[in-house]
């Protein structure tokens, strides 16, 4: 039970990461290297999605997808898709704030001197990832950690239904309200061993980065 609890959540999480990230580090060094008009719109936007509680994003995803609602005739409601919908909101302005941030605190000078030694646009656009590694990692980390130990809004969306759309959150809820203490603590021991595990892992690349 443990296991596949487990892996369900892993398999949730990961694919919300990996969509934030394929939208949110382009995003948040676009919005980072830029200025246009509505830019501060934007990223006034952006900063408050990484405050938004996520049981509210859970509610707004629901009232989207439940039957008679705009999206109702997509039948998402209680599916592993709705509750990636929702953690992939909740995780997107985490990735791409922390990248902004990241790009808009390199020197003002830097992308002048790149452009005055007449770097090709896509090579410039690789030393910047570059430059900015530890943010980006930053952006990852956050992000994950934003929607692994999410529980609303994944108890709205997805139902916690066994073998489906059961997750760890959602599962230590559950066992807590049966009483059930005993499975809860081992469940709540897997995901804070998970955090831990990010935790190591950011501090590792981050102390090799100084080196």
């Amino acid at each position: 039970m443990i296991l596949e609890v487990t892996l369900n959540t892993l398999l949730v999480c990961g694919a919300a990461l990996l969509v934030a990230v394929s939208i949110g580090v382009p995003l948040g060094v676009w919005l980072g290297a830029r200025r246009f008009a509505g830019r501060s719109a934007l990223v006034s936007v952006v900063n408050a999605g990484m405050g938004a509680p996520p049981v509210v994003v859970g509610l707004l995803v629901a009232l989207l997808l439940w039957r008679h609602q705009p999206l109702g005739f997509l039948e998402l409601m209680y599916t592993r898709t709705a509750m990636v919908l929702a953690q992939l909101l909740i995780a997107l302005p985490l990735v791409t704030g922390i990248t902004l941030a990241a790009v808009a605190s390199l020197d003002e000078e830097w992308d002048l001197q790149v452009r005055t030694l007449g770097v090709p646009p896509l090579w410039r656009l690789w030393l910047l990832l570059r430059e900015i590694r530890p943010g980006l990692l930053a952006a990852v980390i956050a992000g994950l950690g934003g929607i692994l130990s999410e529980v609303g809004a994944v108890m709205l969306v997805g139902g916690n239904l066994e073998g489906e759309t059961r997750v760890l959150t959602t599962a230590i809820l559950m066992y807590a309200s049966m009483g059930r203490f005993e499975q809860a603590v081992g469940l709540a021991a897997v995901l804070l061993g998970l955090m831990l595990l990010l935790a190591a892992l950011l501090t590792t690349v981050q102390q090799v980065e100084r080196r």
